[in-house]
């Protein structure tokens, strides 16, 4: 949701970073590697030893980063299909750390029982994020339109990073929260993005055998 309707008003930071990065020869690239190499490290760094306030802030600001490089491209005349593709991985990558460094933290507590759920939670949330993107890019090859979904990237990091962030400020009970919600979200989105698919005029479409395969088209003529 967010995703659709929140790039205008983050424009107003976004785009005078991105303008002066441009006027530095800085490409749009760089700025994607450079802002998942940084999230990586902090997740990894971060948040297994319990730093989860100063990880939640830090992140935060690595992966607004997101924004810019989009920003940049299309400054420069468009992005293109490298970049887009590098952009779309380099997001898969952040998420997987992010929620897999949660997970980390939570499995070596002392205290595992009340940890395991929301372990579990953790590991819905690092499946249900790659596929719910995936169902996007698989349809959108397919020339169906996926737009919107109850929780995208945006609303994924932003609750898991406040939770995060909460819970090293001593909050009791918020990280679990958090990754309650985004789990049942997060398969909700999964389910949703589907449907949206089934529905399309072009759902029923055949489409050609992957290479290698046998093409049964002419037995069934026939």
């Amino acid at each position: 949701m967010l995703s659709v309707h929140g790039r205008r008003p983050a424009a107003v930071v976004i785009e005078p970073i991105a303008r002066r990065l441009v006027s530095w020869g800085v490409t749009s690239n760089v700025v994607t590697i450079a802002s998942t190499t940084v999230a990586v490290v902090l997740s990894v760094a971060l948040i297994p030893t319990g730093w989860h306030f100063l990880a939640a802030v830090l992140l935060g600001v690595a992966v607004a980063s997101d924004m810019i490089d989009g920003t940049m491209a299309r400054m420069r005349g468009g992005g293109t299909r490298f970049g887009a593709t590098l952009d779309a991985s380099c997001d898969r990558i952040t998420d997987g750390v992010l929620f897999g460094s949660i997970a980390w933290w939570m499995a070596f507590q002392n205290d595992h029982e009340p940890y395991r759920g929301l372990f579990l939670c953790a590991l819905i949330i690092m499946v249900a994020s790659q596929v719910t993107s995936y169902v996007k890019a698989r349809a959108e090859a397919s020339g169906i339109k996926v737009d919107g979904g109850l929780i995208e990237r945006p609303e994924r990091l932003i609750i898991g990073l406040v939770a995060l962030g909460l819970s090293g400020l001593g909050v009791p009970y918020v990280l679990g929260g958090g990754l309650i919600i985004l789990a049942v979200g997060s398969v909700y989105t999964v389910i949703e993005r589907l449907v949206i698919v089934a529905k399309s005029d072009l759902a029923q479409e055949t489409i050609a055998p992957p290479t290698g395969a046998k093409d049964f088209t002419d037995e069934a003529e026939d």
